[in-house]
């Protein structure tokens, strides 16, 4: 009975917006971790991945941590909100060319490992962000425990299905527009959750997804003008 009043008081919704967070912008995490191991000898490999992928994510779960203790400053969960709009929109109409031919290959298992962490620390802002907020609307007792789940349910889908989500991707590109969609709904409840704000507006429920639904259009609306500025892809040869 104990477990399943643990497993009932649960913000699934949360550990589901985590997840589906880390999935979405983890795809550049995968990529490291290949580049920084390629070097190793194939029995190698699998003790790099293991420990470079450890490392980082204890070295995200302190970075969220503190993302989580830092969102309660004025302003910054406004700033916040507008970094996660622009991932979103970045997130449906990436960079022409996103390359990651800096990721050095390393031929021992500690120098790969500390390539991944230093790669990862470097790449991880977006995923900070987005995750810490994303647990704002779980009870504060459940937050770090929240992400730190997610993390651990979301890593093992990064790392070894990584191929399979890119596939999916590719099919369906309508997942990668509502995951930037779903992180421009984050973005807006940040926004509308900063201290600064209620200075000036009392908060409600309602307001909360008001502008948690703006967000997302704006997102949406903005990759959209990015796109059509942009024109069709140039054909391939």
């Amino acid at each position: 009975m104990d477990s399943l009043a643990f497993l009932a008081g649960i913000d699934w919704a949360a550990v589901a917006e985590i997840v589906a967070i880390d999935i979405l912008l983890g795809g550049d995490n995968a990529i490291i971790i290949a580049l920084a191991c390629r070097g190793l000898a194939p029995e190698k490999r699998k003790v790099g991945i293991f420990w470079g992928t450890a490392g980082a994510i204890i070295l995200r779960v302190l970075l969220i941590t503190v993302a989580v203790a830092l969102l309660e400053v004025p302003w910054l969960r406004i700033a916040g909100g507008a970094l996660l709009v622009w991932i979103g929109i970045r997130l449906i109409t990436p960079p022409h060319h996103a390359g990651h031919e800096d990721i050095p290959a390393s031929t021992n298992i500690w120098g790969a490992v500390k390539t991944i962490i230093i790669a990862d620390f470097v790449m991880s802002l977006d995923n900070v962000i987005a995750i810490a907020g994303a647990a704002e609307d779980a009870e504060e007792a459940q937050r770090l425990g929240l992400v730190i789940f997610g993390l651990l349910v979301s890593v093992p889908i990064i790392i070894f299905g990584s191929q399979i989500v890119l596939k999916l991707f590719d099919r369906f590109p309508f997942i990668v527009t509502m995951g930037g969609a779903l992180l421009g709904w984050i973005a807006g409840g940040l926004v509308v959750n900063d201290v600064a704000v209620h200075e000036w507006i009392k908060p409600t429920r309602t307001l909360h997804y008001a502008a948690s639904a703006v967000g997302a259009i704006l997102v949406i609306a903005m990759a959209r003008a990015i796109q059509w500025r942009r024109g069709p892809p140039p054909a391939t040869p």
